[in-house]
């Protein structure tokens, strides 16, 4: 029977630490630590407990409310501080320098298990089984160090690397190492994970599903690089840089079918119900049953509602395009469509539209939590002026659960998955990485290159619950560039992408302006007006964050970056 990690990571979220911490907490040695394989399994999986999601990451809301994909309907969470340029190197929100915590666990963890053979057990009929799970334990340590290094890579870009373990001094005199030096040791690492790691899990004993896979490393090591040949970090504009991550993600695409991904046709099991039905997940994490997302997102206005958190935006609404594959305003790669009428925009704005803005956003009088039409017009339940209604007339839907009751007397828990990578990404990836790399669309050189960017897009985009129609074969290789960032937009929406890929585009000053929709309701006809609801601050620091002063007061060599 197949096991999920989050089982074991429900367990030690508490106490793991005194497996990492063991001089300070607990009765144990590091003797008494490492030479348990109990004790040792415990200690990675800690080490896994220290990937965050991306639920509630920053003040209790998520990087989507830091960007043109939501805004967040409490004004007191500091989220607001990112937007109005209000943070800064002592108010830091979203910091992540606590990953060398991770790391330093990962540095550990190596240096301590290296050669364990666990001499107490070979006597026992199930050694050979322990021994076949720890074979794979310094590849999925480092394959996680190689992540954290990730996260900390994109925020602040040079970083020192660290690979053995410290003592406090030798730490606080550290100095960063080069964006390009830690690129490479992020794709050395994966390299080394992904030559070592099991396909899947079905054949390791326990059967454990959550772990890093080959997969899971190849995808690191393509989303690496396509970041790192990006203008943020492609100051030259080199080519070569976008393909060499699209070479990275086409071996993963060449691996597909034998891994056993493909991108899914029912999207509500993306991101929730359960990991083992998920073949396009790559990695994710399983949460324990819970109704936490719900609460903090259902429609306040209903019986048995929530807080409302996220409001979509209406430029992400935008983004999603008619069933004709055309825009429904117009833009750099097509005019809107012309069905699209003013009258149809005012009156009908949602019907025959791409499937995926339904699955992603719940829309006024549209039948979502407790089968109950939405309210979100003016005087509505869930609608202005009800204290905590929707700011911009949509309620998040993608990783909320309809299904969930908060009801008293009456309430349920449902399961969540956080993806950190998943086929349809890399297929994304892989798509930019080509189109940029080599200018042509239609390209490809099988086997490094198995797709064109053109196949790989369409392969998302004819997905059975989706089925929308291929990017057309006329379009300029401007266009489809456009065309594709908006096929991001849609397809990786609050999944902690877009905050990212504004960075790395280099798009911060064209993404100020928020929009919503006020609804009216007269009669049992609805009207729908765009309106501007925010107009956010923008400063070029802000592609990159600070690093806190609570650093640099420690190690002033770790040094500022631009403009803080």
């Amino acid at each position: 029977m197949k096991k999920t990690l989050h089982i074991i990571l429900g367990c030690l979220l508490v106490s793991a630490c005194t497996f990492l911490d063991y001089n300070e907490y607990t009765g144990y040695d590091k003797e008494d630590v490492y030479n348990s394989f109990d004790r040792v399994k415990r200690s990675l999986t800690h080490i896994y407990s220290y990937l965050v999601t991306g639920y509630s990451t920053i003040d209790g809301a998520m990087r989507a409310a830091a960007c043109d994909e939501a805004i967040y309907v409490d004004n007191l969470s500091g989220i607001y501080s990112m937007n109005n340029g209000s943070w800064s190197p002592t108010k830091t929100f979203d910091t992540r320098w606590t990953l060398y915590n991770a790391i330093r666990s990962v540095n550990v963890f190596l240096e301590e298990t290296k050669g364990q053979e666990f001499d107490d057990l070979k006597n026992l009929e199930a050694y050979d089984n322990y021994m076949a799970q720890f074979e794979y334990y310094p590849y999925e340590a480092r394959f996680l160090r190689a992540y954290f290094y990730f996260e900390l890579l994109r925020r602040y870009k040079n970083v020192p690397i660290i690979t053995t373990v410290l003592t406090a001094e030798e730490a606080n005199q550290l100095v960063p190492d080069s964006f390009e030096d830690v690129v490479s040791f992020i794709v050395e690492e994966c390299d080394v994970a992904a030559a070592n790691l099991p396909d899947s899990y079905e054949k390791v004993p326990n059967q454990e599903v959550g772990r890093a896979t080959k997969g899971a490393a190849m995808a690191l090591k393509a989303r690496t690089l396509l970041y790192a040949a990006s203008p943020l970090f492609n100051e030259d504009g080199d080519k070569g840089k976008y393909k060499t991550a699209a070479r990275a993600a086409g071996a993963l695409i060449s691996k597909a079918r034998q891994y056993g991904y493909t991108p899914l046709p029912k999207l509500s099991n993306l991101w929730n119900k359960n990991y083992l039905l998920n073949n396009e997940l790559i990695l994710g994490r399983m949460e324990a049953a819970s109704n936490s997302f719900e609460s903090a997102n259902f429609p306040v206005g209903i019986n048995g509602g929530g807080q409302t958190g996220h409001c979509p935006t209406q430029n992400l609404v935008d983004a999603f395009e008619t069933k004709s594959g055309k825009p429904v305003r117009n833009t750099a790669y097509s005019e809107k469509d012309p069905a699209y009428s003013e009258d149809r925009e005012l009156h009908d704005p949602y019907s025959n539209r791409d499937p995926r803005l339904a699955a992603t956003v719940a829309v006024n009088n549209s039948n979502w939590v407790y089968n109950e039409p939405l309210e979100c017009w003016y005087g509505g339940s869930s609608g202005k002026p009800v204290k905590h209604a929707t700011l911009t007339g949509y309620y998040l839907k993608k990783y909320v659960d309809g299904t969930t009751s908060l009801r008293a007397g009456n309430t349920s828990k449902k399961n969540h998955v956080w993806t950190y990578f998943r086929y349809s990404e890399v297929l994304l990836n892989y798509a930019e990485a080509m189109v940029e790399g080599y200018g042509d669309y239609k390209y490809k050189n099988p086997p490094s290159l198995p797709l064109s960017a053109q196949e790989a897009v369409n392969m998302v985009r004819s997905r059975q619950e989706v089925n929308m129609p291929g990017f057309d074969s006329d379009l300029t290789v401007a266009q489809f560039k456009e065309k594709l960032r908006n096929e991001r937009m849609v397809e990786l929406a609050f999944e902690d992408h877009r905050f990212w890929d504004i960075r790395r585009w280099m798009i911060g000053d064209q993404t100020t302006e928020i929009y919503g929709v006020d609804i009216t309701k007269s009669g049992d006809e609805f009207t729908y007006k765009r309106t501007l609801v925010e107009s956010r601050y923008w400063d070029d620091k802000m592609y990159l964050y600070p690093i806190p002063d609570s650093q640099l007061n420690i190690n002033p060599n770790l040094g500022q970056n631009p403009g803080w």
